[in-house]
């Protein structure tokens, strides 16, 4: 039997095993031997990560061909409007080329959201939101430059759901095992 890993990757740690001079690494949180992470999120994001001893489900996870839907919540800068949904709706054009349409909405803050260390900066006079994404790309730092291009930078971005698997409500630093 295959184990998964469901892991809530904090803020700042990167997603590797072996030690890093500036950041916190996986190793610091999780004592499992022979698991590798399915995908990763830059040191700057943070929520779901799966990690597996499988190379098959591995492969299937974070393999492009697949297109294994990943869903995010993002705080971005300003109030977003419709207009920047529609645009993310149909897809944007990058410097790499156009994305695949994706899934947006706006949405409240997520409840039961855990506070980020440290915290997204605060401007009185410039308001925050956020909105649920998915997409089904897993291009270099996608969602930030998406949100970017149509006019609202991302300020803090959660994977919540990969696939099947939720977030749920794990917190930072924790992991659940799963038999797969």
């Amino acid at each position: 039997m295959s184990k998964l890993i469901v892991f809530n990757k904090p803020y700042g740690v990167i997603c590797q095993f072996s030690e890093h001079e500036k950041h916190p690494s996986l190793a610091e949180y999780i004592d499992i031997k022979d698991v590798y992470a399915a995908g990763r999120l830059d040191h700057d994001s943070e929520g779901l990560l799966l990690l597996t001893d499988d190379g098959k489900l591995q492969n299937k996870i974070s393999s492009p061909k697949n297109k294994m839907k990943k869903t995010y919540w993002v705080q971005v800068d300003k109030k977003i409007t419709q207009q920047a949904i529609e645009q993310l709706k149909k897809g944007v054009k990058l410097k790499d080329g156009l994305t695949k349409p994706a899934q947006a909405k706006i949405i409240s803050q997520p409840e039961n959201l855990w506070p980020r260390d440290p915290p997204v900066r605060f401007r009185k006079e410039i308001p925050t939101s956020w909105l649920e994404l998915t997409i089904s790309e897993g291009r270099n730092r996608q969602v930030r430059r998406m949100t970017a291009a149509v006019g609202f930078p991302t300020l803090r971005l959660i994977r919540c759901r990969i696939g099947e698997w939720r977030l749920n409500n794990i917190q930072p630093g924790e992991f659940v095992i799963l038999d797969v």
